[in-house]
């Protein structure tokens, strides 16, 4: 008998249909775990198994990348909990999106990056003052933009500070919008980093603001209903398309007041879905209306966008985007980590956007969650059955 056939694994998630964007899979296939890495992916694997996990009629998906969350709790009035908001709903890995400051920096590391079991790493808020409450714009004094201590709280912190965020809405920034765009992007020039930058209620139109981006940088909330969105009428600007052409990337953040379900249909209907999909969880929405990123996916997936590239923005593209590709999150393969977020479709559920809309549509549920090999307690859906 050869040493193969002899091998028995810890765990083997049997049945499932296994759907990994990075290497392509989308097929019925078992995953064998053991430990903490994925030991093998194929066919008739439960044979060898010390422990089966029937995943007949479900999806198994590599862990979820949440790629803009808020979840500095304690000391921003936005801030979720993490393992709760996230973890215990599929997610292993989420980067914050400009709550902390260089300020409060030392407190995200202590609070939320060390004290959790996920991976958690972060966008710096160019405010020292991060964003502690939404009631009170950050940068309306354009002394607190310090790049200073910015730049020196990224350049020693490399493994968590993953770029820079700016949030341009009018009540945050006021008509210095401008002044303070270029201030941060030479700020990301200075750290090598990207800057993801908010949208929505801007002063200027957005290709106005696209002009000054650069490769790699974010447009947060691309699907966004409020003023100086990526739409004129049912059509994607022409500078949006440019935007990608040369290397924006563009992410679609829910949050509680920046998904339109009308401008994401009429995007994705044009064929414009976002690099990257994520959820933009906070302390003020993760019980409605964004709940968590399978719910963010399957509203996507209702509007139209194909399931697998959902998958992808939700994955492997976010962990690129966060350089957390190096560490195996946003796949499966074997002898990487065992992150694995298996899935069902529920019945139909009423799913509502930001602007008070909602659409009725079968919902993406975690039942089974691995993270580095361990099994995860998952949580109920927040919505109820009525949502």
């Amino acid at each position: 008998m050869s040493e193969t056939s002899q091998t028995t694994y810890d765990l083997v998630l049997a049945g499932g249909t296994v759907v990994d964007p990075a290497s392509g899979t989308d097929a019925r296939l078992d995953v064998a775990v053991d430990g903490t890495v994925i030991a093998a992916i194929g066919p008739d694997l439960r044979g060898r198994a010390a422990k089966v996990v029937d995943c007949t009629g479900s999806t198994v998906l590599p862990g979820l990348v949440e790629g803009h969350t808020h979840i500095f709790q304690h000391v921003s009035k936005v801030g979720a909990p993490a393992e709760e908001a996230h973890l215990r709903r599929g997610v292993v890995a989420a980067a914050d999106a400009g709550t902390a400051g260089a300020s409060t920096f030392a407190a995200f590391r202590k609070l939320v990056v060390d004290a959790t079991d996920m991976r958690i790493v972060n966008f710096l808020n160019v405010s020292v003052l991060g964003l502690i409450d939404f009631r009170f714009g950050e940068l309306l004094n354009p002394g607190t933009l310090v790049v200073e201590d910015a730049l020196e709280t990224a350049l020693a912190n490399p493994d968590v500070v993953r770029g820079f965020k700016i949030r341009l809405s009018d009540d945050v920034v006021g008509d210095q919008w401008e002044p303070l765009l270029k201030k941060s992007i030479d700020l990301a020039e200075q750290a090598r980093l990207p800057l993801m930058v908010h949208i929505g209620e801007t002063e200027e139109p957005l290709p106005v603001v696209l002009g000054h981006l650069r490769p790699g940088d974010v447009v947060a909330h691309c699907y966004t209903g409020k003023p100086h969105g990526i739409l004129d009428g049912d059509t994607v600007l022409p500078e949006v398309l440019a935007a990608r052409e040369r290397g924006v990337l563009f992410d679609s953040a829910h949050g509680k007041s920046n998904l339109s379900f009308e401008v994401a249909r009429r995007a994705i209907a044009e064929g414009f879905l976002p690099d990257v999909l994520s959820s933009d969880t906070s302390a003020r929405n993760w019980r409605g209306p964004v709940f968590d990123l399978l719910t963010s996916v399957s509203k996507l997936v209702a509007l139209g966008a194909p399931l697998a590239e959902c998958v992808r923005r939700a994955t492997v593209a976010p962990a690129a985007m966060l350089g957390l590709d190096t560490e195996g999150y946003g796949r499966l393969e074997v002898g990487g980590p065992a992150h694995v977020t298996v899935v069902t479709e529920t019945d139909e559920v009423v799913l509502p956007d930001a602007a008070g809309n909602s659409i009725t549509a079968p919902r993406l549920e975690p039942v089974f969650v691995l993270h580095h090999g361990a099994e995860v307690d998952v949580v109920p859906w927040r919505g109820g059955t009525g949502a």
